[in-house]
C-alpha cells in the first residue's frame, strides 16, 4: 500500500490512538511528504491533549520530536525550536533533540547558545557523533579554532577515512596559520574523495598565500582540470536561481566566502587561469545571473577583458562590469570623485614601473606612497621628505606605485575613525568603525576589544549612521555610487575637522565577514548586507 492511499491503523472504536498517529506520520515523512506527515503529527498531539492523564507521555515527546524535525525541513526553524523544547520538557534523555535543538540556534545566529545545547547533548551521550561534529562547526563559527581541532582530531582517529573531516582540520589548521598541516589535511582530503572539488581549490589557495607560487599554479591547474566548475549547493531545494561566480587565482578578487554562505540559490564558481578558457557550453546552464569576483583593477589588468567575454557570451546579467572595475584603480577613482561635493578626496599620482618622480611634481610632505595593487597596510607608507619617497620609489621600483596626499583626519580626541559602508545594488549599508591611534587604521588591528567606549560608539554608528553622516553626506555618498557604477561595492572614508567626507579608497575588493565574536552587536547589521546582497542578485536573476 502507497503512503499517498495509506489508511491509518485504528483503534477498536475506529479512532487512531497516538501511537499509529506517530507510525502513520513517521511514514509519510519517510516518503517526502512533509507537510501531511506535519498535519498527522499535529493531529496526534491534539489527541494527547484531550487523553488522560494516564497517557504515555514518550509517545507525546516523541511525536513533538518527530514534528520539529519535520518543521526543520520545511526551513520553519521557530516552530522547530518551539516542538525540541517541548519535546525535551517531557524527556529530557531525547539526546537528538538537544543536539537539533542546538543547530536550530546556531542557524539562528545564537552560536554559543548552540554550543551549550550541543555539550548538554553530549553530557548525556557523550559519544552522540552528530552532536560532536556539529560541536565542531559552532567552535569553527565562534572562531575557537584551538579547541576545534582538538575534537577533529578525536574525530579523525576514529574514522581516519573521513575526507570531510580532514577538510575541516585543513580549514582549522589555516586559521591558526599552521598552513604547512592545512595543506596536508587538504591532501589528504582529495586522496580520499576526489570528487570533492573544493579541497583541490584550497590547496591552490593556501600554497599561493604561503607564497609557493609554481606549486599554486599546479594545484589550480590540477583543481580546474578535475572540476572546471566548483560547486555548492543551494540550503533549499529546489534552490531559488543559480549564480555563477568568475574568480581569477593570483589577482585581486571580491571575498565572498560570507557572502556565498548558507545560500537559497546555487553557487557555481568558475577559475580563469592563463592559457586555460573555460568551456563555454559547460557554463551555459550554470547561471541565471553572472558574478564577477575579479575585482582589483591593478592586479587584473589581464584577465579582465576574458572575464568581459565570458560574461558577455553568456547573456545573463552580469554583476560588477569588468568594464566598470577596471577605472576603480586609485588614481582613477580619485579623479572621478574629486568634485563630489562635501568630500575631500586626496591627489592620487600613479608612477609606472622603473620610472621616478616626475619633473616639476610639487607635493607638501609628508605623503603616503603605496605598490599599486596592495591593499590592507602591506608596502604602505608615510613618508616625511622627498629622499625617503625617493627611496621608497626606488625599492619597489618592479611595480607601479602611488604617491597620495597624507589627510590628517585626528577627530577632536585625538583619535583616528574610519567608517565603511558596503554599496549593494541602490543600498549603501555601514559595515564597521575602526577607532585608533594611528593613521594607518584597520579594524582588526585595533584595541577596540578593550575599550567599551569605542564599541558603543561603534554600535551607535551601526545602528544609526545617518547620525554621523547626515543628509549632506548621504546625499555625497549616493553620488559616489552613481559615478563608480558597480552593483557591489565598498568605501573606506573618513570625517575632516571641517566635517567633509574624506574618501580613503572605493573598490569591490573589501573583506566582509561574520566572525566576530568579541563583538556580537555587530552580528544583525552585518547580516543585512548579507541580505541585501542575495536580495539583489535575486532581483538580476529574475530579470527585475
Amino acid at each position: 500500500m502507497t503512503s499517498r492511499s495509506m489508511v491509518l491503523p485504528t483503534s477498536q472504536a475506529e479512532a487512531p490512538d497516538i501511537s499509529s498517529l506517530l507510525r502513520a506520520g513517521r511514514e509519510l515523512y519517510r516518503s517526502g511528504e512533509i507537510k501531511r506527515a506535519i498535519a498527522i503529527f499535529q493531529a496526534g498531539l491534539a489527541l494527547a491533549a484531550t487523553a488522560s492523564i494516564g497517557v504515555v507521555v514518550d509517545g507525546v515527546a516523541d511525536l513533538h520530536a518527530a514534528l520539529a524535525n519535520a518543521f526543520m525541513l520545511c526551513d520553519d526553524i521557530g516552530s522547530a525550536a518551539e516542538n525540541y523544547k517541548a519535546a525535551l520538557r517531557i524527556a529530557p534523555h531525547l539526546v537528538a533533540c538537544w543536539c537539533n535543538l542546538g543547530i536550530v540556534h546556531q542557524r539562528s545566529g545564537r552560536t554559543q547558545d548552540a554550543i551549550s545545547l550541543y555539550l548538554e547533548a553530549l553530557r548525556r551521550n557523550p559519544g552522540h557523533r552528530p552532536s560532536r561534529t556539529n560541536l565542531v562547526e559552532a567552535l569553527v563559527a565562534s572562531r575557537q579554532f584551538a579547541i576545534a581541532r582538538t575534537l577533529l582530531l578525536e574525530l579523525l582517529e576514529e574514522t581516519p577515512e573521513d575526507a570531510e573531516l580532514r577538510s575541516q582540520l585543513g580549514k582549522v589548521c589555516f586559521a591558526l596559520g599552521e598552513t604547512a598541516e592545512a595543506v596536508i589535511q587538504f591532501e589528504q582530503a582529495v586522496a580520499l574523495a576526489p570528487g570533492q572539488a573544493e579541497n583541490f581549490y584550497w590547496v591552490g589557495a593556501i600554497r599561493q598565500a604561503r607564497g609557493e607560487l609554481e606549486a599554486a599554479q599546479a594545484a589550480y591547474a590540477r583543481a580546474v582540470h578535475t572540476h572546471p566548475v566548483l560547486r555548492r549547493p543551494a540550503a533549499k531545494s529546489p534552490p531559488a536561481f543559480r549564480a555563477l561566480a568568475l574568480f581569477a587565482p593570483f589577482v585581486g578578487n571580491t571575498p565572498v566566502e560570507f557572502l556565498f554562505k548558507d545560500c537559497a540559490y546555487q553557487t557555481s564558481i568558475v577559475s580563469l587561469l592563463p592559457g586555460s578558457p573555460p568551456d563555454g557550453s559547460l557554463l551555459a546552464d550554470e547561471a541565471d545571473v553572472v558574478v564577477n569576483l575579479v575585482s582589483d583593477a591593478d592586479q587584473g589588468a589581464e584577465v579582465l577583458p576574458l572575464v568581459a567575454a565570458i560574461a558577455a557570451s553568456l547573456g545573463k546579467p552580469v554583476v560588477n562590469d569588468p568594464a566598470r572595475i577596471r577605472n576603480t584603480t586609485r588614481d582613477a577613482t580619485a579623479l572621478a570623485l574629486a568634485d563630489v561635493e562635501g568630500c575631500r578626496v586626496p591627489r592620487t599620482i600613479r608612477i609606472a614601473a622603473c620610472e621616478g618622480l616626475p619633473g616639476g611634481l610639487v607635493l607638501a610632505f609628508p605623503v603616503l606612497a603605496r605598490q599599486a595593487g596592495m591593499h590592507g597596510g602591506d608596502v604602505f607608507e608615510k613618508l616625511a621628505d622627498v629622499a625617503a619617497l625617493t627611496a621608497f620609489l626606488a625599492a619597489h621600483a618592479d611595480h607601479d606605485r602611488y604617491v597620495i596626499d597624507y589627510v590628517d583626519y585626528r577627530s577632536a580626541d585625538g583619535f583616528f575613525r574610519k567608517y565603511r559602508f558596503l554599496f549593494i545594488g541602490e543600498e549603501i549599508l555601514p559595515y564597521h568603525l575602526a577607532i585608533g591611534g594611528d593613521w594607518k587604521l584597520h579594524r582588526d588591528a585595533t584595541d577596540m576589544a578593550h575599550h567599551a567606549w569605542m564599541q558603543e560608539e561603534e554600535e551607535r554608528f551601526l545602528s544609526a549612521p545617518g547620525q554621523v553622516f547626515g543628509a549632506s553626506l548621504d546625499r555625497a555618498l549616493r553620488v559616489i555610487r552613481d559615478r563608480i557604477g558597480l552593483d557591489y561595492f565598498g568605501i573606506d572614508c573618513a570625517l575632516d575637522p571641517d566635517g567633509r567626507l574624506v574618501v580613503f579608497e572605493v573598490n569591490a575588493s573589501m573583506l566582509v565577514h561574520d566572525q566576530n565574536p568579541e563583538f556580537p552587536y555587530k552580528d544583525p547589521y552585518i547580516r543585512r548586507i548579507k541580505v541585501a546582497f542575495d536580495r539583489m542578485l535575486a532581483r538580476l536573476a529574475q530579470g527585475n
